[in-house]
């Protein structure tokens, strides 16, 4: 399996939608939280929608920079788990739109 393909439990949260995608970014906002395994066997879970909060700024974005940043030698791995439901809602929304404006 690609690097870039989905893990397969959100691919199969909707198959016939997510078999085909391959990420190369990930808006934050679909992001639901990420976890970060350190050598020492410590892991953080970062909760990203309460990290963001109401504002939507690019100072979340530079903090987890600087946390990888920083501790580069000591992390793992780094996991970014979606927030499925909302892209698969996002997507349908979106979808309906299109339709509707091409009548």
């Amino acid at each position: 399996m690609s690097k870039d393909k989905l893990p397969k439990h959100i691919v199969d949260a909707w198959p016939e939608i997510f078999k085909d995608i391959e990420l190369k970014v990930v808006p934050t906002q679909y992001l639901h939280s990420i976890v970060i395994t350190f050598e020492n066997g410590k892991v953080w879970e970062i909760d990203v929608q309460k990290s963001l909060g109401n504002k939507k700024d690019v100072g979340f974005e530079e903090s987890l920079e600087n946390i990888f940043k920083e501790y580069e030698d000591a992390i793992v791995n780094v996991d970014f788990r979606l927030d499925v439901q909302r892209v698969k809602a996002d997507i349908q929304k979106r979808t309906q739109v299109f339709l509707k404006k091409r009548k």
